[in-house]
This record gives structure tokens, sequence and C-alpha cells, in this order.
């Protein structure tokens, strides 16, 4: 089981918590027509922050293996990230082990980027 949190854009999603929460559960579904790995079909605030986001976080589809097999200590494989990228939104999936490092981190891309943030296995807090 991993800790997530969702940044989503702003001007399409909705602004109350229960039709957010409808609409959080449509993009969940995965159904939209593309791979979920390619930042290019998601909006240029959500591309800015996931440039800053894999830098501390950086994306396990994409890590060259060669670096995970020199990293002794298994400090990289912690923060290994999986990102889940749709329209609006970017889902990402984090070891429980980094889970305050990740709330914290990316809480605080998404207001450098002004995007919105979704505590999806905490509280459920929406920013």
């Amino acid at each position: 089981m991993s800790y997530d949190l969702m940044v989503f854009d702003k001007e399409q999603t909705p602004n109350n918590k229960e039709t957010f929460l409808q609409w959080y559960d449509e993009q969940t579904k995965w159904a939209e027509p593309h791979d979920y790995a390619t930042i290019s079909v998601t909006t240029p605030a959500l591309q800015n922050w996931y440039q800053d986001m894999v830098e501390h976080f950086p994306n396990m589809n994409l890590v060259d293996e060669e670096l995970l097999d020199e990293d002794e200590d298994n400090e990289l494989e912690s923060y290994l990230t999986e990102y889940s990228i749709g329209y609006a939104i970017i889902y990402t999936a984090f070891a429980w082990s980094v889970a305050d490092e990740a709330y914290s981190t990316m809480k605080e891309l998404a207001k450098k980027h002004g995007v919105g943030f979704f505590d999806v296995s905490g509280e459920g807090e929406i920013f």
C-alpha cells in the first residue's frame, strides 16, 4: 500500500467538496485515451509542478537502473514515486517512509505553481 497525494488544475475542478470527490472518482477510473505516463498530456502548470517534483521524488519508471545499483543504502529507492498523469491531474504514490516529506514538498510546490492539492491518503484535505 502506498501513500497517495494528487495535484490538479484548479480551473477544471468543482469548487465544493462533494462534487470534487465525485469528479475525483471519475478521474481515478483512468478512462482517458492515453497512457498516463506522458507529461505532455497535462496542463502547463502541472507540467511545471512535475518538473520540480521529480527533482525531489524521481519518477520510478524513468530512473536509470545503474543509479539504483549504486544506491547501496537504498536512500534513492525510498524516494522513487509513481506518477499517473491525466489531462487535469497528477496522482502520486509514495513509500510511507517518506510520507511527511512528500506531503510538505508536494503542497509547497502546488502553491508555487498555482495548482490544487488533494490529500488522498490522509485527512482528505483539498487546497
